[in-house]
């Protein structure tokens, strides 16, 4: 008898959208350290202001937060497919 897991269509879905979920992760975290630790660690003296909080904040928190959204939708809406749950009756 087969592995089930090895002949089921199902988990190379869910192993390659779980990939693209762990990409954007990754993403998103290089995004909010490169730009938090990069323009953050300037003097204060320094710091410039976007609509009332400090550029290394906005670009890493508020900005990097809507891309991520952005690209998660359209990850979702083009990359991923709907898989149905249910056991796929043997054929005889």
């Amino acid at each position: 008898m087969e592995n089930k897991k090895e002949t089921d269509w199902r988990f190379k879905v869910a192993n390659r959208e779980a990939l693209i979920g762990c990409a954007l992760a990754l993403a998103n975290f290089i995004w909010w350290f490169g730009f938090a630790y990069g323009m953050g660690s300037r003097p204060v003296e320094e710091y410039k202001y976007i609509m009332g909080l400090p550029d290394w904040f906005f670009i890493s928190c508020v900005l990097g937060f809507l891309l991520i959204t952005v690209a998660v939708i359209i990850v979702v809406k083009f990359f991923f497919t709907e898989v149905p749950f249910e056991e796929e009756e043997e054929i005889r």
